[in-house]
């Protein structure tokens, strides 16, 4: 499972067991940390999930953003909470893609806005599941 973590939404994909098929889930709507580390929780535990992977956002030349201490805040609260592995992965320009492929797809900036996070965590896993599932 990936997440693509914002202030106030969270993007989730998740892929099958053999790592083909990325599907997207609902994007989470920020309601409060507890309840937000409930919420994935629950998904890890409902569809098995074995390792989450949590996309980083950097500024281009690697140095770490306020989104970046933000985001690691966060992931640092989901190792403890969680019974598996979680895995920082870095989601340079992720939002950006997502951002491209929407547009793409001929979705205007109303609809792009509502899918961009779930987007931005599917590609995430994607990357990380390239890369050879490792991190």
């Amino acid at each position: 499972m990936a997440l693509d973590v914002g202030d106030r939404r969270i993007g989730i994909a998740i892929t099958d067991a053999e790592g083909i098929t990325v599907s997207v889930r609902p994007t989470r709507i920020r309601a409060g940390l507890e309840r937000d580390i409930r919420h994935i929780r629950t998904l890890i535990e409902t569809d098995g999930v074995e390792r989450l992977v949590v996309g980083m956002p950097r500024h281009m030349d690697g140095a770490p953003s306020r989104q970046t201490r933000k985001t690691a805040a966060f992931l640092d609260r989901l190792e403890h909470a969680l019974p598996i592995p979680v895995i920082e992965w870095d989601e340079r320009l992720t939002s950006f893609a997502a951002e491209q492929a929407l547009e793409a797809m001929g979705l205007d900036w109303r609809k792009r806005r509502k899918h961009v996070d779930a987007m931005a965590a599917t590609l995430i896993l994607e990357d990380f599941l390239e890369r050879g599932g490792h991190g």
